[in-house]
């Protein structure tokens, strides 16, 4: 058999794969704009002249951004000490991976359970006498966005970890022996090294944080939606397919404008450090 049957045979099912996303897209796109055989911008029109969906939109996108960088903010550090353990780094991995195992329902259901008003924490405040009454700590921003850190934090781990561990140790190793401090060699040795892991584990994290429905609806409540949990009730409650498809269409079109930069960098930071050159 030819070599390049072979490889035809082997990207066929991606490419049928692909093909069928992109069908589906293409038909999710096209009925929020085409009503009865005509182009018409009815359903965006009537989401952007509503203050309610607009600041569900303001508030999808700042909680998604706010995920991500709490989840980089303990990813890094986490996957770099991941990176260069000495012992057994299996154990690690699976203590990362190991939230996977676990329904995304029963991950968010315990969050509820810790932080609503007769949870663990708000029970133990009360019972110290730290707090009077039980603190608000879900049904907003901040219970959202724990409940999302908790839940996407391995995702940023393992897409930095897997840059990490191809930098080897000599290279921070040789930094300091010239003289550099930790904080100067972190800053011009590992961290444009990292990067394209960084970045790779901002963008997964951002887009599964804007479509994210689960987390939201349970530790969110019906006063703080978000655009995924909107989307969900549009089909799920009120069946109405167009105003859904306009409302995924709008949340699509905001996340590409958050990512395809992101990308373009990536590919020039990639593109860089394969040349060898500096940053």
């Amino acid at each position: 058999m030819p070599r390049s049957l072979r490889i035809s045979l082997l990207l066929l099912p991606s490419g049928l794969l692909m093909a069928v996303f992109v069908y589906g897209l293409i038909r999710l796109i096209g009925s929020s704009l085409i009503v009865d055989g005509t182009l018409d911008f009815t359903y965006y029109e009537a989401i952007f002249s509503r203050s309610d969906y607009v600041a569900m939109l303001g508030r999808t996108l700042r909680i998604a951004a706010m995920t991500t960088f709490f989840s980089l903010l303990l990813g890094f550090p986490t996957a770099y000490y991941v990176a260069r353990y000495r012992g057994n780094r299996n154990i690690l991995l699976l203590l990362i991976i190991f939230p996977w195992l676990v329904s995304i329902v029963v991950r968010s259901y315990g969050w509820v359970v810790i932080l609503g008003p007769r949870g663990l924490i708000n029970g133990v405040l009360t019972w110290t006498g730290v707090v009077e009454r039980p603190l608000k700590l879900m049904y907003n921003d901040f219970g959202v966005i724990l409940g999302l850190v908790h839940v996407l934090l391995p995702f940023m781990i393992i897409a930095i970890l897997s840059v990490l561990m191809q930098i080897p140790r000599t290279l921070e190793e040789a930094s300091m022996s010239l003289g550099g401090r930790p904080a100067h060699s972190f800053r011009t040795v590992l961290l444009p090294l990292a990067m394209p892991g960084v970045l790779t584990g901002i963008t997964l994290v951002y887009l599964m944080a804007t479509g994210a429905i689960v987390t939201p609806l349970l530790l969110g409540g019906l006063g703080d939606t978000m655009l995924g949990t909107e989307i969900f009730q549009e089909v799920m409650h009120f069946f109405d397919y167009p105003k859904a498809a306009a409302l995924a269409t709008v949340l699509l079109v905001t996340a590409l404008a958050v990512v395809l930069p992101i990308q373009l960098l990536e590919r020039w930071l990639s593109a860089r450090l394969s040349d060898g050159g500096a940053l």
